[in-house]
């Protein structure tokens, strides 16, 4: 399809929002994201190439739209593998009972609908969004347990005669400034207070900095370990709890939702001074962070953080290619998923047929993309695994079924395969390219574009409001990052609120009035 002219470029955004407008799981994305740019070009689906990254236009996907039968021109699309019958018929015994006969499963229904359990009034401010998650009763113990930790210190080292019990005000113009570094992206906290390029004096009179680095220096969620304490982040585990029963009050996600690690960006100014050697060392972290995350609103359900084992310095690195450490880490994000018809999105890493089994068992569905490198690829049946020798145009596919498991490969420039349970193979999608137009394939190949398409755009827009503060103790890094992710998921739930309509803030702006609140600098109550 040519570029030029107003009729292929009008059918081709016509295409698009007859897409979108199948759908209804993505509805809430475009006022999530109302201010942001472009989609995510990260989007590993829309390569040239089956390990490439390139830019495409994405389209949408829902679980609601009724069973249809496939048109007469899919059977063109579906092709068998090039080899003989007898071969074929043998290996699908090998493989435990993948047929190329195709059924028509039906689509999991989920009852719940998704969104905000409670209605905010329209004069709730950011603050009020903040402490759905981090209520005033989690601060104040923080505040006890950074006095605490400050005592028991100078008992063991010497008094510090400079030193004040933190109070209540004070711990929330701490986290005002720690979240500030989020919004100006300063190379370091302490530059609010210098007289260079980060200084913020409007903010910095609040507190002096002699004063904040007391409280950085002994601040603490939790600040000794019980004798019964074997878990290696006992020092923000409580913390997490509360955080995880505040999103799970606050919020009901869609029928869809996503396993990932989300982007984290480094501080731009690091990046930009550092040495190739600084730049190594400051990645290395020694946890990995991963989300369950609803692919309608961006929401942060549930977050899983897993600590590098062992002394190895390439530890983290050999896990993370072990399927039974993403196994793990997927059963854990779904422990509170089983039962409702959920169906979630998966990366090569965690896909595996195994995993997808017991999932089903809990009425837990799946969609993942397989990679024959990451991926457990245990009970498939290789001829599925391998590349057909014969030349094959965008768009045809193979498909394979276990029960309502479906095996699908499909090529656009490369070979991509997926695994599901979730949406019927007979079914039919489309992809929309800018440049080349429609691409026929199975309904999973949509929805998967779609919902990855989208947590790549939430990646795009949110990990640019990460917490820039970088401390050596791996605790307070996990407890930044959640900070990070609770803010966010505060203004994802401020945009679906009727307060938004009061006062459209942006991201940055949201950011900016919490910092102001938190330190006390912004008048909270009802808008005037």
């Amino acid at each position: 399809m040519a570029e030029g002219g107003g009729g292929p470029r009008r059918k081709a955004l016509a295409l698009l929002e007859a897409a979108r407008s199948r759908y209804e799981s993505l509805q809430i994305s475009d006022d999530v994201f109302g201010e942001s740019g472009p989609d995510s070009s990260g989007n590993p689906f829309y390569s040239t190439s089956a390990d490439s990254r390139s830019s495409s236009a994405a389209s949408s996907d829902d679980e609601d739209e009724p069973t249809r039968p496939a048109p007469a021109s899919a059977a063109s699309q579906c092709l068998p593998p090039p080899r003989a019958l007898e071969a074929e018929l043998q290996d699908d015994e090998d493989a435990g009972g993948w047929s190329p006969e195709l059924r028509d499963p039906p689509t999991p229904r989920c009852e719940e609908s998704g969104g905000p359990t409670r209605k905010m009034p329209p004069s709730a401010s950011a603050m009020d969004f903040f402490q759905l998650f981090v209520p005033d009763n989690v601060l104040k113990n923080m505040v006890v347990q950074t006095n605490m930790y400050a005592k028991k210190y100078q008992e063991r080292f010497g008094s510090d005669g400079a030193w004040v019990e933190v109070s209540l005000v004070e711990m929330k113009a701490f986290l005002g400034y720690m979240i500030s570094t989020s919004i100006y992206h300063c190379e370091s906290v302490l530059s609010i207070w210098s007289s260079g390029f980060y200084s913020n004096r409007s903010i910095a009179l609040v507190m002096s900095q002699a004063r904040f680095e007391k409280i950085l220096k002994y601040f603490h969620v939790v600040a000794f370990r019980s004798s019964q304490t074997t878990h290696g982040l006992y020092k923000v585990q409580p913390f997490l709890d509360s955080l995880q029963n505040g999103f799970d009050s606050a919020f009901r996600p869609s029928q869809t939702q996503v396993l990932h690690e989300p982007l984290i960006d480094e501080d731009p100014v690091f990046i930009a001074t550092c040495t190739e050697r600084e730049l190594r060392k400051r990645k290395k972290r020694k946890f990995s962070l991963w989300v369950r995350q609803c692919s309608s609103t961006g929401f942060i359900i549930q977050i899983y953080v897993h600590l590098k084992e062992g002394g190895d310095p390439d530890g983290l690195d050999a896990l993370k290619n072990k399927p039974q450490l993403h196994s793990l880490v997927a059963k854990s994000l779904c422990r509170n998923a089983a039962g409702k018809n959920y169906i979630i999105f998966t990366g090569p890493s965690i896909t595996s047929l195994t995993l997808f089994e017991e999932f089903e068992k809990q009425e837990i569905y799946c969609c993942g993309l397989l990679s024959s490198r990451k991926s457990d690829c245990t009970g498939l049946p290789l001829s599925m695994l391998a590349n057909p020798a014969t030349p094959q145009s965008r768009g045809q596919y193979r498909i394979k079924m276990k029960g309502n498991m479906s095996l699908i490969c499909w090529y656009n420039k490369g070979h991509f395969r997926f695994l599901t349970n979730a949406y019927s193979p007979v079914q039919q999608g489309v992809i929309i390219k800018r440049k080349s137009g429609e691409i026929p394939c199975p309904l999973a190949v949509e929805a998967f574009a779609a919902h990855l398409s989208y947590i790549c755009k939430y990646d795009d827009k949110y990990s640019k409001y990460f917490i820039s503060h970088k401390p050596n103790k791996t605790w307070q890094q996990v407890f930044w990052f959640a900070i990070s992710i609770a803010i966010n998921n505060a203004y994802i739930l401020y945009k679906m609120s009727d307060a938004y309509h009061v006062k459209r803030y942006s991201r940055a702006q949201f950011g900016e009035r919490l910092v102001k609140e938190l330190l006390g600098l912004e008048d909270t109550s009802p808008a005037h």
